[in-house]
């Protein structure tokens, strides 16, 4: 059986094409989500110099990215904006 893996030649053609491809991809998610073949995923966010791993369960991570083209932005944008908002609100 083939690979579906993409290959990429560097990190900014990856970008790139997750940049180009971020809708079906996100709608081949929630397709698989509503046909029960998504799990858990995990949403690796960097900044600085570290890196954080944040677990999430499948419909999470779907919501996030519903509520994210509801309001016309990045998936990853809207996570990190509702995670500062949430940090601001805790103190």
């Amino acid at each position: 059986m083939k690979s579906k893996r993409k290959r990429f030649a560097n990190r900014a053609e990856e970008a790139a094409w997750w940049e180009a491809n971020e809708e079906a991809v996100a709608n081949s998610f929630e397709k698989a989500l509503n046909e029960g073949y998504a799990g858990p995923c995990i949403i690796v966010v960097t900044g600085d110099s570290t890196a954080t791993k944040i677990r999430l369960g499948s419909r999470d991570v779907a919501k996030a990215r519903a509520q994210s083209v509801e309001r016309g932005l990045r998936y990853l944008t809207y996570l990190k904006m509702i995670i500062h908002e949430s940090l601001r609100k805790a103190v």
